[in-house]
């Protein structure tokens, strides 16, 4: 029996003046991957920061429940602590902050969540360690400030680096193949796939088939004028990449 881990319904949200959601409507059971593709403008990016609960995005109605829990009723971080995780377009540069210091500050502020012992120095190090070399992240790089003078290749690992220490139990990937070339989305699309299980999911927003060659989602959704206008199989992202999504954009 599968078990709902995200439920979505008659979702609208707005920025300022404008409406960006629009009855917005899905179910994520535990275990899938669901890739929403569209053209630019459709507000999938505005979804994901919905989802996360970042500042400046007003739901106006609708509901979002995540492990039978009000979601929009949480903090961003308290969804954090609770198993959302968001790999960013453009991760944002944080100066003075170590990024081993942040990645292990993070994990411990989710243990004491999940009533669990903090982990000490040396065995984070050890972890952090094993961690970074499966996506060639070196130590010098874990010294470096957050993002701070990284390529886009190196932000892009350092976020599936952070998935991997963090291991939520929902994963929302906003583009996580921009600025990657084919090694780097190699590297990355491995990382993803390694933690991919029964009870994680996934939810992969992406204008490309090509990411969906090494991250394979069990739905595919068109995401148009905010909101799904129609869903499929796998087969349905060759079918955008072949024809593009004219047909469901309006006339402005």
């Amino acid at each position: 029996m599968t078990t709902p881990l995200l439920e979505i319904e008659e979702l609208h949200a707005r920025v300022g003046d404008k409406e960006i959601i629009k009855n917005f409507n899905l179910t994520i059971n535990e275990g899938e991957i669901h890739a929403i593709m569209g053209p630019n403008g459709a507000g999938k990016s505005t979804l994901s920061y919905v989802l996360t609960g970042k500042p400046g995005y007003e739901v106006t109605s609708g509901s979002v429940r995540f492990k039978g829990k009000d979601l929009l009723s949480l903090s961003p971080e308290e969804r954090a602590r609770e198993g959302v995780f968001l790999i960013m377009q453009y991760p944002v540069e944080i100066p003075g902050v170590p990024t081993s210091a942040f990645l292990k500050q993070a994990l411990n502020a989710q243990r004491k969540h999940l009533n669990l012992p903090e982990l000490d120095n040396v065995s984070f190090i050890k972890l952090l360690r094993e961690e970074g070399k499966k996506l060639g992240i070196d130590s010098d790089m874990l010294k470096r400030f957050v993002n701070v003078g990284f390529s886009g290749g190196e932000k892009k690992r350092l976020e599936t680096l952070q998935m991997a220490i963090l291991k939520p139990s929902f994963a929302i990937l906003d583009e996580a193949d921009s600025g990657l070339d084919i090694d780097a989305l190699k590297v990355v699309a491995d990382g993803v796939n390694s933690l991919r299980d029964e009870h994680r999911s996934m939810l992969v927003i992406t204008h490309y088939q090509r990411l969906l060659n090494y991250i394979v989602p069990d739905f595919v959704h068109v995401f148009a004028d905010g909101h799904i206008v129609k869903s499929g199989n796998k087969d349905l992202a060759l079918e955008l990449e072949e024809k593009g999504y004219a047909e469901f954009v309006k006339e402005r």
